[in-house]
């Protein structure tokens, strides 16, 4: 029995310490063995960063989506890696939307200035974090909140459904919303 316990003990050891080494990779996130890029900017100014991008949407007939989250999130950077390699997705995203990377942080442990552009922001996307992370925030050109996108719902096993999110994607252009 001992010697169970003892095994059972080393074995979680050794999953835990490689669930940390994978987690602290500093150029990207690993899932399912691949390194992901960093994607969101923990610099600029998330309510800035909205407003230039509605700038450019509404010059081009345009929405908005804002996929909010951070590079501290595995499924934000599994979400972006998905969307820029499958094709068609990209292809649907790049023709109805300027589509923009949202860092937001929960921590309450950061500087005051990021606290208070966090409130700012959640408050602007009508609390969309409530739905967790990554959350997609589809703003029409004049930046109104028309929805926001539970991202658990495109999921599969450990990535995303193509079919789910190219149905999201589709119901949301100008297109489809102003028909």
């Amino acid at each position: 029995m001992r010697k169970t316990i003892i095994t059972f003990v080393a074995i979680l050891f050794t999953v835990l310490a490689d669930a940390q080494t994978g987690a602290s990779v500093p150029e990207g996130s690993r899932h399912s063995g691949v390194e992901t890029k960093k994607v969101y900017n923990v610099d600029i100014n998330p309510m800035e960063q909205i407003d230039q991008a509605l700038v450019k949407a509404k010059a081009e007939g345009k929405f908005v989506v804002c996929q909010v989250g951070g590079n501290w999130c595995p499924w934000c950077l599994r979400f972006a890696d998905f969307i820029t390699k499958d094709t068609t997705i990209s292809r649907v995203v790049n023709d109805n939307y300027e589509y923009i990377h949202v860092n937001y942080n929960p921590r309450k442990s950061q500087r005051a200035e990021k606290i208070e552009q966090g409130r700012a922001l959640m408050n602007r996307l009508n609390n969309c974090g409530r739905f967790g992370f990554p959350v997609l925030v589809v703003l029409d050109e004049e930046g109104k909140v028309m929805h926001i996108q539970d991202s658990s719902f495109l999921e599969e096993g450990q990535g995303y459904n193509q079919e789910k999110v190219l149905r999201f994607f589709k119901n949301w252009t100008p297109k489809a919303v102003k028909n």
